[in-house]
């Protein structure tokens, strides 16, 4: 018997769908009470956007990193034959 009884009262989607009333969530209660005391300042439906600098070229780093390196060999090349002898 009992068997039986949860069986007739397995949830029925439509029933519950075509209820008349629906109760908020319990977020939705939190925030309408936290509102109703202290509600939120109004935001822009889009803010202003942010000042985007153009990304570097992939190979730029490559290009310092050896450019550097060779700065420095020259560098050192340089040093060694203004050393005297």
């Amino acid at each position: 018997m009992a068997e039986r009884d949860d069986e007739d009262r397995e949830f029925d989607i439509r029933w519950a769908d075509g209820a008349e009333e629906k109760e908020p969530s319990a977020r939705a209660r939190m925030l309408a009470a936290r509102w109703k005391e202290n509600p939120p300042e109004a935001q822009p439906f889009r803010p202003e956007p942010k000042r985007v600098r153009r990304p570097r070229p992939p190979w730029m780093s490559t290009v310092v990193v050896f450019g550097i390196v060779a700065a420095v060999i020259v560098l050192l090349g340089y040093a060694d034959f203004r050393a005297p002898f």
